[in-house]
């Protein structure tokens, strides 16, 4: 669950917004002449107070009328995909309502942890939670997949509750469509080990990358992590690239490297220059905690490799 804020408007909500920012680790905002016992007063318009967390991806609580929490994220809401959750309940814990982004925003299982909190009652609207069935969106986020084709969704989600067979692949792997319609469930198991020359530029790799993972046939929405050597831990391009891709980037020391368990191109030009004969291979496989999927690949100035996650029992 991303971090949570709360705002409230009443003597009772305030109260009750203290209580959740300290059962659930969140921080509590209310109006100045409620604030107090861990409430911060709400020195802004509540519509400004929701801008500046909704974009950052916070979880928000809102102990009001609902009109007042559609209002303040009416103009933020942008996709299914990047909304944070929302949950807005009443200052007497009665009714929890889930208002957005129930299924990859977690509004849903936050509904129900403050209603278990509070006594009250969840009210949580979507069709797959009503009628029982299984919601792939949200099991995609419980075993960390990406959504490729995130329309498909509605397709599948109606195609359960009709009782009608679907098509859902789970792979890392380019491939032509096995089903007339089929959503593409991306897991997060693939890192990429990385090394280039001092001032490459974010765009160069990321060209490299493009063509390196079309060549292993595998979706870069499966990548997890970037790894490299510590001596480029403040390389400028691996770092914008990490962050373009939305994705760690770890680096190890050469001795780390040097004692990864396994078979890797060596390279005495790379040992001279680093301290350890391979940087791209063994920081994929240190860091994935698995198998190499590709070895290394030269571009000018890029060396890429790919290893694969070990399966969790």
């Amino acid at each position: 669950m991303s971090p949570l804020h709360i705002v409230a408007f009443t003597r009772d909500g305030a109260a009750l917004a203290s209580r959740l920012a300290r059962e659930l680790g969140g921080e509590a905002w209310a109006s100045a002449k409620y604030a107090g016992d861990g409430v911060s007063p709400l020195t802004v318009p509540v519509s400004e107070w929701a801008r500046e967390r909704f974009v950052s991806g916070n979880s928000l609580i809102f102990i009001s009328a609902c009109g007042i929490a559609v209002r303040a994220i009416a103009p933020l809401v942008k996709s299914k995909q990047s909304d944070p959750a929302v949950v807005c309940l009443d200052d007497q814990g009665r009714f929890v309502i889930s208002l957005l982004s129930g299924h990859l925003g977690g509004a849903n299982d936050l509904a129900r942890r403050v209603a278990a909190l509070t006594g009250g009652t969840a009210v949580v609207t979507t069709a797959t939670d009503v009628h029982e069935q299984l919601a792939v969106d949200e099991w995609a986020k419980k075993h960390g997949c990406a959504i490729e084709n995130i329309g498909a969704v509605k397709h599948v989600s109606s195609a359960v509750l009709d009782g009608e067979k679907v098509g859902v692949a789970v792979t890392e792997q380019t491939m032509p469509s096995p089903w007339p319609a089929t959503l593409w469930l991306r897991p997060r198991n693939l890192v990429l080990g990385v090394g280039c020359k001092r001032g490459t530029t974010a765009a160069d790799i990321k060209a490299a990358l493009d063509d390196f993972l079309r060549g292993a046939g595998v979706s870069p929405l499966s990548l997890c992590a970037l790894a490299s050597i510590d001596l480029k831990k403040d390389e400028a391009g691996l770092v914008g690239l990490a962050q373009d891709l939305g994705v760690p980037y770890v680096t190890y020391s050469a001795a780390e490297l040097a004692d990864t368990p396994g078979h890797f191109t060596p390279s005495e030009r790379v040992l001279s220059v680093t301290g350890v004969d391979n940087v791209c291979e063994r920081a994929a496989v240190r860091c994935s905690g698995g198998v190499l999927l590709r070895s290394k690949t030269l571009y000018p100035g890029i060396t890429l490799a790919l290893a694969r996650k070990a399966i969790s029992e």
